[in-house]
């Protein structure tokens, strides 16, 4: 697959390692040329120092054939907006954004995006190890 992750955190560098690792064309956008070094010495994706909503950028990054794009900055704005362009501009078939906040993520839920928000898995865990009484 031809996949496209916009922020190069932790979590982004840590999918476009995995899945470059498991033969999958990766490209990866950041701002900041520094978030770059997180990715293996011998990454053997794309890297491109940008914004994720640029079109030009997405374009030059493959977007016009990407089967998957991951949005995992650290700005639920900058990842619903880029998730929106990746559907109605690019056509991408998957999209993935994060959001922190829950309300934002129910609402982009509602629009038909794939949301993963980590507020409500850290919340979700907590209930979780509450309700069951102890520790996994």
């Amino acid at each position: 697959m031809k996949i496209i992750i916009i922020g190069c955190s932790r979590l982004g560098a840590s999918l476009a390692n995995l899945l470059a690792a498991q033969g999958h064309e990766v490209s990866v956008i950041d701002p900041k040329a520094e978030a770059l070094e997180r990715l293996d010495h011998d990454f053997p994706g794309r890297t491109f120092i940008g914004v994720g909503i640029d079109l030009e950028l997405l374009a030059n990054a493959g977007a016009g054939e990407a089967d998957v794009l991951i949005a995992v900055t650290d700005r639920d704005s900058a990842n619903l907006v880029a998730a929106q362009v990746a559907r109605e501009k690019f056509h991408i078939p998957t999209v993935i954004a994060r959001a922190y906040d829950p309300r934002a993520a129910a609402a982009y839920r509602a629009m038909g995006l794939n949301i993963f928000c980590p507020t409500e898995a850290g919340i979700d865990y907590v209930q979780e190890l509450l309700q069951g009484g102890g520790e996994r």
